[in-house]
């Protein structure tokens, strides 16, 4: 690629200045966002059976017992085993993650790993029309641009992201960032 023209973008956007500790509580939060808990261990009112009195309570000289689902019995319930009812989620203000953004997208300038392209528009929506995009890439076509989705869905290492649909994650994830000009004109 060849430069063939400068692109004026705002400061405020494009110019922040690298914040390490605003991108690592986003990163960590968006995961923890996404975390599923799926280790689940059943308690003694949960494990099937042991509805009815092993032996009487009292007379037969050996301890008392209710039930043989109790966690001291073998097919008994854990007493404190993983539970699926845990929520990871942690709460990310919206201007914090607009900052996030910005950040990202200031240090991918900054690195000279962002570039952007008069058009990013295909003639038609097939995996062959972006055989000259590297793996890597993160492309960001102007809105309304569908074609982009659809050809690179099915290249490795190469994802196309809505303008609106900018995230910490993506844009540190991907080496380069290929953008057309109108999204980048349109970042707020």
């Amino acid at each position: 690629m060849k430069q063939v023209g400068d692109v004026e973008v705002s400061d405020a956007i494009f110019g922040r200045a690298w914040n390490p500790d605003l991108i690592h509580q986003i990163v960590v939060a968006a995961a923890a966002n996404r975390r599923q808990p799926l280790a689940h261990t059943k308690q003694r009112d949960e494990v099937s059976g042991g509805g009815k009195k092993p032996w009487r309570q009292k007379g037969t000289g050996r301890a008392r017992h209710g039930s043989t689902r109790s966690p001291l019995w073998k097919g008994g319930g854990a007493t404190f085993g993983p539970r699926n009812d845990r929520d990871y989620t942690q709460k990310i203000n919206k201007k914090m993650i607009k900052a996030g953004v910005y950040v990202a997208l200031s240090k991918k300038i900054a690195d000279g790993e962002f570039k952007v392209i008069d058009t990013l528009a295909i003639k038609e929506p097939r995996t062959r029309e972006l055989k000259w995009v590297p793996k890597g890439t993160l492309l960001i076509p102007a809105t309304g641009n569908k074609d982009i989705f659809r050809a690179s869905a099915n290249i490795q290492k190469v994802k196309a992201l809505d303008p609106q649909s900018l995230n910490v994650h993506d844009l540190l994830k991907f080496k380069t960032i290929l953008i057309d000009r109108e999204a980048a004109l349109g970042i707020k």
